[in-house]
């Protein structure tokens, strides 16, 4: 009885998904780290949100690419002019639903929340429109790694 090897039982499209993935996020780390990003890890994080979706890239990525900004906007706002409490984050967040819907962009909602929870919640030392501001340039660096990466890079197929 012949031995099949340990790669034999490797699905094809998983190897080449992770491959892919793994080149892109280090793409993206490298950028963020080479442009002195403060918070670089957001760039392959994002990276990696956008490519192992199963939204398609484009819709997921201006998804994101929306919703950072409102979420960045929003938080730096609140942040600037009311004092950290519960009852402000829970109307912020509110807040970013409504307004996704009333853009028209009710994808974004999620990733507006999440970064207005940043924006509010992570104690800085720093003013909160340079948070905000950071924030949505390294998630934008690794949104457009990741367009870039699926679109020279398309797989045919997603494995789970």
């Amino acid at each position: 009885m012949a031995s099949k090897g340990i790669l034999s039982g490797f699905n094809r499209n998983a190897v080449l998904d992770s491959v892919r993935t793994a080149l892109a996020a280090v793409a993206a780390l490298l950028l963020a780290r080479l442009l002195k990003m403060p918070e670089y890890y957001w760039a392959p994080i994002s990276t990696i949100v956008i490519i192992q979706s199963t939204i398609p890239p484009h819709m997921l990525g201006w998804q994101r690419f929306v919703g950072t900004a409102l979420g960045a906007v929003l938080g730096v706002v609140m942040a600037t002019f009311f004092r950290p409490a519960v009852v402000i984050y829970a109307i912020g967040i509110v807040l970013c639903g409504l307004l996704a819907w009333a853009l028209r962009v009710g994808g974004a909602y999620r990733f507006a929340a999440i970064t207005l929870s940043i924006v509010l919640l992570i104690p800085r030392a720093r003013a909160p429109w340079i948070t905000g501001w950071h924030r949505f340039l390294e998630v934008s660096l690794g949104i457009a790694v990741a367009l870039v990466v699926t679109t020279v890079w398309p797989l045919t197929k997603k494995t789970a």
